[in-house]
């Protein structure tokens, strides 16, 4: 068995790798930081029988995209988690267009074109998990002051959603799935150059009910803890308005951590 994580370098993906080598999956981690790769594969390796294997690249680069499922293609790789992503916090009218856009070919195109390469290869086997992390942010109607981010895992939540759907109609052996947590506990915050108000759980634990929801009960959306399930929920009532409303003002309640 052997699964791909991209974003692997940290946070919830390295979180992906322990939990997928202790299950006995051989790992290919992906990230931009080869130096984190090689130490996370080195401690792994410590206490896990796996195979490992480790590429850098940086996924905003449609090409590296390409590179990597060719370089990968013989392996037959049959877990895929789509991880690699990052926020930013700001007016729309502020923030800046070559960071959104590398946002968006990162946390949107990246995830399509991976999703779509490696899909084909597990339909032809009719076996395989894909498991494509998204965002709670997905499921709203927007984000004002995160708009490009929250458009991006809106992309990413409602492609798998459709996906899904197809390959239930088919009747295929094959899944896909979105992880949509709240906030969590990573390096994501510093990036995005926010401090959440709301407590966020471990990138363990979000990682743990990921990997459940995928193997365990192939949900199509995952939502982890009992109150962002209820919160998201609650949303799907809310007058969009109204709900905008609301994001808004707790986007501008996060404080902002990087100038």
């Amino acid at each position: 068995m052997l699964a791909l994580i991209t974003g692997a370098s940290s946070g919830i993906g390295s979180e992906f790798a322990k939990i997928l080598a202790h299950r006995g999956y051989s790992l290919i981690l992906v990230a931009r930081r080869l130096d984190r790769l090689e130490e996370l594969a080195a401690d792994i390796l410590e206490r896990y029988d796996v195979d490992i294997s480790v590429v850098d690249c940086d996924l905003s680069d449609e090409k590296n995209c390409l590179s990597l499922y060719q370089s990968v293609e013989h392996e037959k790789v049959d877990v895929l988690v789509n991880n690699a992503g990052f926020g930013a916090y700001g007016e729309f009218s502020d923030t800046d267009l070559t960071t959104e856009t590398k946002m968006i070919d990162v946390n949107c195109k990246a995830v399509h074109i991976l999703t779509k390469l490696f899909l084909k290869d597990m339909e032809r086997k009719n076996s395989g998990y894909i498991l494509n992390v998204a965002s709670s942010a997905g499921l709203m109607s927007g984000g004002p002051y995160m708009a490009a981010y929250y458009a991006t895992k809106s992309y990413v939540v409602n492609l798998t959603r459709a996906i899904n759907e197809e390959l239930l109609e088919k009747g295929s052996g094959v899944y896909v799935g979105a992880l949509c947590p709240g906030p969590v506990d990573t390096e994501f915050n510093k990036v995005a150059g926010v401090s959440f108000g709301l407590g966020g759980i471990s990138a363990k634990n979000c990682a743990i009910e990921g990997v459940f929801g995928m193997l365990e009960k192939k949900k199509m959306v995952i939502v982890p803890t009992l109150s962002m399930k209820i919160l998201t929920s609650l949303g799907r009532l809310v007058p969009v308005r109204l709900l905008l409303f609301v994001v808004g003002r707790l986007q501008k309640k996060k404080r902002v951590t990087i100038e």
